[in-house]
C-alpha cells in the first residue's frame, strides 16, 4: 500500500494557469498530454510531486505575477519540483534558466514532441509512452479548465499585425492559421461530450486563413454552423481593421453564431491610433459598429481601451471620451500602457506620467460603468437564455452566463430556482440589477 502511495505521488502533477484563454487551451493540452505519458494531474497542489506554472509574459505585470507564482510555489513547497512554461518561457528561457533558481526546469514550446520527456526526466519516472497519439501530438482536451458546458477553441497561434504595443509576435511568432478540418472536428467532438458553448479564439479571429493567402472566418463559420447540437458559438478578439463584412448577415443566417462582438478598438484618436500602427480612425471604426446595429440590431459590442500610449495628450484623451460615448459598448476593459522591451513604442516619446494614465484609466471606466449599467437596467423584465457555470453552496442559487456575457470578463446572471445542473441552459426572467450581474428567476420553459 505505501509503495502504491508512493509511486503516485511520484508520478502526481498540479498546474497553475495564468493569463489568458489561449494560455488555457495550451493548459488543458499540458494536462492531456502528460497524463497520456502515465501522469496522474491533481487539482490539489498538496498532493502533487511536481508543479507546473503556465505563465504569461504579455506586459510587465503578468511577468511578476508568473514569477511571484514561481516563488510562492517554492517558499510553500521547498521539497517539490517547480517548472515554469509558457509565455514568458518561450521568450525568456535563457535568462530564466540562469536566474531562477527557485525553477527546477524552464520549457518554452510546450507542443515540441521532447517536453513529456524533459517534464518526467525532472520528476524522475521512467514510464513508457501511453497508448494513442504521439508525444509530439497535442491530440484531444480530455481535462478542461473552464466551467461546466463550456470550452475555448484556439483557431491560430501568432499574430501578423504587429501593433508597437505588443509583444505577441515576439512570443508567439506570426500568424498560423490552424487547418479548418481539424478546427471543425474537434468541436465535433465537443459537442459530442455536451458542450453547449464554443467560444473561438485567436490573436485575432478574424485574421484566420490569411497566412494561406486569404481570410477564411466565414468558411469556418458556414462549417461549425453546420455541426448538429444545441449550442452557442461566440468569436472573440475581432480585429477591426480585418473585420469581415459578412460576419453579420452570417449571423442572421445562423442563429448559434450568437452577435457578440469583441472588437478591441484601443482608442479614438487618429494619431495615436497610426502610432499603434492600426489603419482605421473613429470614424471609420463607429461606422463599423453603426453597420453591425443596423443588420443586428441585438448586437452586443465589448470593446479595449488603452491609455497613456506615447505621445497621448488631452486632445487625444478627449477623442477617446468622445469615441467611447459614440459607439456605448456594453462591455469595455481599460488598460494602461505598458512599455514591453522588444516592441517599437518603447522608443516612442514623450512618455505619459503614470498618474495621468491612470486618471484617463479611471474617468474612462466611470464612464463605461454608466454605459453599462443603463444597459442592464433595459434588460430587467425580459427572458433570456442562460448558460449555469455553479451552483452557490449552501443557497438556492445558482451562477451563470447568458449569451451576452463572455466567460471570466463580462457580468453574470444570479439566478433563483434553477433546478438543472451545472453546463445546462434555462430560461430566466431578469427581474433585477446588481452591480455588473443580473438577477433572475428559473422558468420551466
Amino acid at each position: 500500500m505505501g509503495g502504491r502511495a508512493s509511486r503516485l505521488m511520484t508520478n502526481t502533477f498540479f498546474l497553475e494557469s495564468l493569463g489568458c484563454a489561449k494560455n488555457q487551451v495550451d493548459s488543458e493540452h499540458i494536462i492531456s498530454l502528460l497524463e497520456r505519458r502515465g501522469l496522474v494531474h491533481t487539482p490539489d497542489e498538496e498532493h502533487a510531486a511536481c508543479v507546473i506554472v503556465n505563465t504569461c509574459g504579455f506586459i510587465q505585470s503578468a511577468k511578476e505575477e508568473s514569477i511571484a507564482a514561481v516563488l510562492d510555489f517554492r517558499r510553500r513547497h521547498p521539497d517539490k519540483k517547480i517548472i515554469l512554461v509558457g509565455c514568458l518561457a518561450l521568450r525568456y528561457q535563457k535568462e530564466l534558466e540562469a536566474e531562477l533558481g527557485e525553477a527546477d526546469g524552464v520549457w518554452g514550446d510546450i507542443r515540441h514532441p521532447d517536453f513529456p520527456g524533459f517534464v518526467l526526466d525532472i520528476l524522475g519516472a521512467s514510464l513508457p509512452p501511453a497508448p494513442g497519439p504521439s508525444a509530439g501530438d497535442f491530440g484531444e482536451r480530455r481535462h478542461l479548465l473552464s466551467f461546466p458546458g463550456s470550452v475555448y477553441i484556439k483557431i491560430s497561434e501568432g499574430c501578423g499585425n504587429n501593433c508597437t504595443y505588443c509583444a505577441i509576435p515576439l512570443i508567439r511568432g506570426n500568424l498560423r492559421s490552424r487547418d479548418r478540418h481539424d478546427i471543425v472536428n474537434e468541436a465535433r467532438a465537443f459537442l459530442a461530450r455536451g458542450i453547449r458553448e464554443i467560444n473561438l479564439i485567436a490573436q485575432d479571429t478574424a485574421a484566420f486563413g490569411s497566412d494561406r493567402g486569404a481570410p477564411e472566418l466565414e468558411r469556418l463559420l458556414a462549417d461549425l454552423c453546420a455541426l448538429p447540437g444545441d449550442h452557442w458559438i461566440r468569436l472573440l478578439y475581432l480585429h477591426p481593421d480585418h473585420f469581415p463584412d459578412e460576419l453579420p448577415d452570417l449571423m442572421n443566417r445562423f442563429p448559434i453564431l450568437i452577435p457578440y462582438f469583441d472588437i478591441p478598438f484601443q482608442h479614438g484618436s487618429a494619431s495615436v491610433l497610426a502610432a499603434m500602427n492600426r489603419r482605421g480612425n473613429a470614424a471609420a471604426y463607429a461606422a463599423l459598429v453603426e453597420r453591425i446595429r443596423e443588420r443586428l440590431p441585438q448586437a452586443v459590442l465589448r470593446t479595449t481601451f488603452l491609455v497613456g500610449f506615447p505621445g497621448e495628450n488631452e486632445r487625444d484623451f478627449e477623442e477617446l471620451l468622445a469615441f467611447q460615448e459614440r459607439i456605448a459598448p456594453q462591455w469595455a476593459g481599460v488598460f494602461v500602457y505598458s512599455p514591453e522591451e522588444g516592441t517599437p513604442a518603447v522608443a516612442f516619446k514623450p512618455r505619459v506620467p503614470k498618474k495621468s494614465a491612470m486618471a484617463r484609466k479611471n474617468i474612462l471606466e466611470e464612464r463605461q460603468t454608466s454605459l453599462t449599467y443603463s444597459w442592464l437596467e433595459r434588460l430587467v423584465g425580459r427572458s433570456v437564455e442562460v448558460l449555469l457555470e455553479e451552483q452557490v453552496e449552501g443557497e438556492a442559487l445558482s451562477l451563470g452566463r447568458a449569451w451576452f456575457q463572455a466567460p471570466e470578463v463580462d457580468g453574470l446572471v444570479v439566478v433563483e430556482g434553477a433546478s438543472a445542473a451545472p453546463g445546462e441552459r434555462i430560461r430566466v426572467n431578469i427581474t433585477g440589477r446588481a452591480g455588473m450581474d443580473l438577477k433572475g428567476v428559473g422558468t420551466d420553459e
